[in-house]
């Protein structure tokens, strides 16, 4: 007797089908696992901004121009490398009194001038007297140092072993309670993030520096945390 070729191939599939069925899904266990470290920064940037407001023009560019000369002498001075002091283009904005009873009549009082210097230091021993000088200079704007390390890359690296090595451990005691064992890892998920160190006001900083006769900077320690989740095979028999 001949089973038609269409009913032969629909048995074949139903009996895949069922065989696929009776295949157990693999075991696995999920966990998270954490690391952390802890590192002295040995970078700083700072940004020094300049601004002048004057009726003329000329007399505003004078002085922002004055202010940004002495502040890159300044980093000169300290033998800061020039390759990381970066001063930014002018930037020039007209001001206007407009009028009370028409909005549309306005009146030029003056001209706003502003530029900024960005310095990268590398040794923040100078951190304390560039801030204090600066400001002697005519630095009226300033924002907080960012601080940094030359080795971030390898401080990451180390908190995510450190992630990794805790979600194995957490893994372990789970699955021993379980009364299993733990097999190969079957994907991991990693998360990175950087704490800068408190930074007090550049203001107190640099008044600071000047009582204690520009002393070095103190910086406080950098967190670099990483966070991982990872699915590991569990293993019954």
């Amino acid at each position: 007797m001949r089973i038609p070729t269409l009913l032969l191939a629909s048995v074949l599939l139903a009996g895949t089908a069922a065989q696929a069925q009776q295949v157990e899904s693999p075991r696995t266990i999920g966990v998270g696992g954490q690391g952390e470290v802890r590192a002295e920064p040995d970078r700083a940037t700072v940004t020094l901004g300049v601004e002048s407001r004057k009726p003329k023009l000329e007399d505003a560019r004078a002085a922002v121009a004055k202010t940004v000369d002495a502040v890159l002498k300044l980093t000169r001075d300290l033998k800061i490398d020039p390759k990381l002091v970066r001063s930014t283009r002018i930037n020039v904005q007209p001001e206007y009194n407009w009028g009370a009873g028409n909005a549309n009549e306005r009146t030029l009082i003056g001209y706003y001038v502003a530029r900024q210097v960005e310095v990268e230091l590398h040794d923040l021993e100078k951190l304390g007297q560039l801030l204090e000088r600066a400001t002697d200079l005519g630095v009226n704007q300033m924002g907080d140092p960012r601080l940094d390390s030359s080795k971030r890359q390898e401080l990451v690296r180390e908190a995510l072993a450190k992630a990794v090595v805790d979600a194995r451990q957490n893994a372990e005691v789970i699955a021993k309670a379980a009364g299993a064992r733990l097999g190969n890892a079957r994907t991991i998920n990693a998360n990175t993030e950087f704490t800068q160190p408190p930074v007090p006001m550049v203001r107190a900083m640099a008044m600071e520096a000047k009582a204690a006769g520009a002393a070095p900077y103190q910086s406080g320690e950098m967190t670099f945390n990483a966070t991982v989740n990872v699915q590991y095979d569990l293993i019954t028999q």
